[in-house]
């Protein structure tokens, strides 16, 4: 059943939460006790590497008078530690979401060894951080367990609270008056919300892989509402009062209007320290968590891109001691000479071969790259790219139920990196409907034909480069606008009329790929996405609103043609 609210003005659907009884939560204890070093919270997991003092279900009351629950990881010595905060609704104890209900055989590529049993899901590991003079604050966010109010996400409420919670601990007897913010994914995510309001005990953040405009990156990415994923996601918060229902608010809200307004980070206003974590083949996170480097403020910031899945390279102790030095730079003040990490290390992928990986870069986008064409055409009346256009007019067309939809290829010659963002410009007509949702695809093809996609985990792969549109959002703001990457307000509709051939951008997020000399890069376009979530490959692609067949135009006076970064001298 949904309850209307009034949230700022705005009317915002809210159900209640999923119960806590049909979880494993262990009920409210507020307690204190030692955890003893060598101690094992989760079979084959990681030995606590010191003793541990647990502070359990500590109240911490809000500016509205709200109490949440949290849990603190303490050294057992008195002092005066920094601490790192890692905010999320699924639950310090007892969430739904582990690292052992993905039914994938290696625990996604993150060994038992890797984790405690103490850490909430995709935050850091008490038994890691304590042992180097760490505070874990683990809290159960408003109306989550055991904490009062009901589950907001995003928007104002959720980075008012974070804000509190960073502000108490940064006063309490055991603080030195540092916190750091760290997590993955919903972790990372509420650190690009919270950053901006500049709590003063704030003295760091590190979002690994985060969303941080929600229609544009989750919600709504190219004006094609998701919800299948998010209903996952959301019935599995479980409180005592209401949650915020993101996935009806995705099927009701499909422009970007006053509600998904207030679910935009506003990034450029962050100036603090941060190391940021990226992916190319992320389905949630990428386009976020390149913005949100991109825009942010602040002069001290790093960037690295990884070739795994968000979860392998997050828990990896090679990059947990590497966060760990950052942390100790600005969290404890030590002249560790982390300033000389580069500024940004890239993975660019070769499916097939041997991925770059950690190749050091003063910025991103890359400051030598070059904007190439490539043009859609036939020769021999087979679909082709080509670096010039084709001087007739023609068309290939599809029916929306067809996965293949159609295919443009080039083969190169000589070793190319495409890394950066991708701009597909098509003209294109819908028979048959008054509207298109498109799917873009790049993906390699080697030597002998055979499609090479991206590894993520083990025997999960992602295609490549990738965009989408519905094409009655088409209208892009200019003034905000690049050549590679055009800025859909996605604010107004305009639909189609029969026989209208109408020229749309389709914006990928950036990707890091090699092709080997003899491979070729095939575009695919097509009205069904391709792309297969690693975590649920059991989720079906997303529901479109396509009927009759899709008509791609080019050649002549149709300038369709794939717009890319290439990397020369690669």
């Amino acid at each position: 059943m949904s309850v209307t609210k009034l949230l700022d003005g705005v009317e915002v659907l809210f159900r209640q939460a999923a119960p806590i009884e049909g979880s494993a939560y262990p009920g409210l204890n507020e307690r204190s006790y030692v955890l003893k070093k060598g101690s094992v919270h989760l079979e084959g997991g990681m030995p606590l590497q010191s003793d541990v003092l647990v502070e359990q279900d500590v109240p911490v009351t809000l500016r509205d008078g709200v109490t949440i629950r949290v849990d603190l990881y303490r050294p057992v010595e008195e002092g005066h530690y920094p601490a790192i905060i890692g905010w999320s609704p699924y639950g310090k104890r007892g969430g739904f979401l582990t690292s052992d209900v993905f039914g994938h055989p290696t625990r996604m590529d993150v060994p038992l060894a890797w984790e405690d049993g103490l850490n909430k899901f995709e935050a850091a590991t008490p038994a890691y951080w304590v042992a180097h003079g760490y505070v874990i604050v683990a809290p159960d966010s408003r109306g989550v367990f055991s904490s009062e109010g009901d589950i907001h996400a995003w928007g104002r409420q959720e980075p008012e609270d974070e804000y509190d919670l960073i502000e108490w601990a940064g006063v309490q007897p055991w603080s030195n008056g540092k916190i750091g913010l760290t997590g993955n994914s919903m972790l990372a995510m509420s650190q690009w919300f919270v950053a901006p309001k500049r709590p003063p005990h704030l003295a760091a953040i590190a979002p690994w892989e985060g969303a941080s405009d929600i229609y544009r990156d989750t919600a709504c990415r190219g004006g094609i509402p998701e919800f299948l994923f998010s209903e996952g996601i959301f019935s599995r918060l479980y409180g005592k009062g209401l949650l915020e229902d993101i996935p009806a608010m995705s099927r009701t809200h499909r422009l970007l209007d006053a509600y998904w307004q207030s679910k935009v980070a506003p990034v450029e206003a962050i100036d603090l320290p941060a190391y940021v974590v990226a992916s190319w083949t992320n389905l949630l996170h990428t386009g976020g968590t390149f913005r949100g480097w991109s825009a942010m403020a602040s002069k001290d910031k790093w960037l690295r891109v990884h070739n795994t899945h968000e979860w392998t390279d997050y828990f990896n102790p090679v990059h947990v001691e590497d966060l760990r030095r950052f942390f100790d730079r600005y969290l404890k003040g030590i002249d560790n000479g982390w300033e000389a990490t580069p500024r940004v290390r890239l993975t660019v992928l070769d499916p097939g071969n041997r991925d770059v990986v950690n190749r050091a870069e003063t910025a991103f986008p890359l400051e030598r790259q070059q904007v190439k064409a490539l043009h859609l055409g036939l020769k021999d009346g087979k679909p082709v790219l080509s670096p010039e256009p084709q001087a007739e007019a023609a068309s290939l067309s599809y029916d929306v139920t067809d996965r293949q939809g159609v295919a443009f290829a080039i083969t190169f010659d000589e070793l190319t990196e495409l890394t950066g963002y991708f701009n597909l410009k098509l003209w294109v007509e819908a028979e048959g409907h008054d509207d298109m949702d498109l799917f873009a695809f790049v993906r390699k093809r080697d030597r002998d034909g055979k499609v090479q996609e991206c590894p993520v985990v083990t025997d999960r792969t992602h295609v490549g480069p990738n965009g989408r549109l519905r094409v009655s959002l088409r209208a892009t703001d200019p003034a905000r606008s690049s050549e590679l990457q055009p800025f859909m307000p996605f604010d107004r509709e305009a639909k189609l009329t029969p026989g209208e051939i109408v020229p749309v951008e389709i914006g990928f997020w950036p990707y890091g790929i090699r092709w080997q000399p003899g491979e070729t890069l095939e575009l695919v376009i097509t009205g069904i996405d391709l792309l297969v979530r690693p975590e649920f490959p059991q989720i079906p692609p997303i529901p479109t609103l396509n009927k009759g067949r899709h008509i791609i135009h080019f050649g002549g006076d149709y300038g369709s043609k794939l717009l890319v970064p290439f990397i020369p001298g690669a």
